[in-house]
């Protein structure tokens, strides 16, 4: 007689049709595996970001079909693929897995390509760590590997205290740079309290008015936030939008007027997590948790976020 041996599952979290929070649901699904140079985490928190909720309402990048959530993750080697050298099983590790594709971080297990993740930074928790590569990677990657900021350059970066600008602002600091930031007033003092040199409450005073001569704009709202940080630059300065695919458009308009505007899709990043890493444990770089909430309650958690009332993350605790 043969026994048949059951494949194992794990909790995650899963929907079945695009739309609002109310269509994720906890559910019990088949455990993936680890393939060649892929390592296989114990999922301990996972980050929320805006590209979840865009990707939950309308298919994102993939298609318009849906896709299972969650790219930022911290937890602990579960098991490793053929030919992975890089981590050991019981290896604390973070990172964003495959974006721009699938991941499903939302989870009690992830599959990962092994150079997508990094040792989690000492001294922190796996919350604060899985809040980090989303939008450390993003302002990294925009500030640094695009603009290369420089000492003493004028940074403008809007949404100030949101999940990308409130670490935005921590890295042009810690490059030497002189920055602004726009937010609402009741966030301003924690916004200075990141380094920023000034803030400007965008509810009250058109941000175009106030600043100008700048050299680098980080812009993660768009729409007509993108024509009007173009006012505010110096001949030669730099617009970069992570808002959507559809700002694009401002590079012609920018080009007319002698200045540069760049859209920017953030991309797994070994190298640029350990740059982070550094910076955390350095003390130049924290992260702002918002709100911790039960793998189980990942709805609530989209809610929050799109009131876009925030103040630094959002993050599911799993383990």
């Amino acid at each position: 007689m043969t026994t048949t041996q059951t494949a194992p599952t794990m909790n995650a979290i899963r929907q079945e049709t695009l739309g609002g929070p109310e269509v994720l649901r906890l559910v019990e699904v088949e455990r993936p595996a680890p393939g060649p140079s892929e390592v296989l985490v114990r999922v301990h928190a996972a980050g929320v970001n805006p590209t979840d909720w865009w990707h939950r309402a309308t298919g994102g990048l993939t298609g318009g079909a849906p896709v299972p959530l969650g790219w930022d993750v911290s937890g602990t080697v579960e098991e490793v693929g053929l030919g992975v050298s890089t981590f050991t099983v019981g290896d604390e590790v973070y990172g964003m897995p495959l974006l721009p594709r699938a991941a499903g971080a939302y989870a009690e297990f992830v599959v990962s390509p092994a150079r997508h993740l990094a040792r989690k930074p000492a001294g922190i928790s796996h919350v604060e760590a899985a809040a980090l590569p989303v939008v450390a990677l993003t302002a990294w990657q925009t500030l640094v590997d695009a603009a290369d900021v420089q000492p003493g350059q004028r940074v403008l970066i809007h949404a100030a205290a949101g999940g990308v600008g409130h670490v935005a602002v921590q890295i042009a600091k810690a490059r030497g740079a002189y920055v602004i930031g726009t937010a609402r007033a009741a966030k301003h003092d924690f916004v200075r309290a990141l380094g920023a040199d000034e803030v400007i409450d965008y509810t009250r005073t058109r941000f175009e008015t106030a600043v100008a001569d700048i050299d680098i704009v980080l812009d993660a709202i768009g729409g007509e936030y993108g024509p009007r940080s173009l006012e505010t630059l110096r001949p030669g300065g730099l617009v970069l939008s992570i808002a959507s695919p559809a700002e694009v458009e401002l590079a012609p308009v920018a080009a007319r007027s002698g200045k540069r505007a760049v859209f920017t899709i953030v991309e797994p990043d070994h190298a640029g997590l350990d740059e982070i890493t550094a910076l955390v444990e350095a003390g130049s770089l924290r992260v702002a948790i918002d709100t911790v909430l039960p793998l189980a309650q990942a709805a609530k958690a989209h809610e929050i976020g799109e009131s876009g009332r925030t103040t630094g993350k959002i993050v599911l605790t799993v383990a």
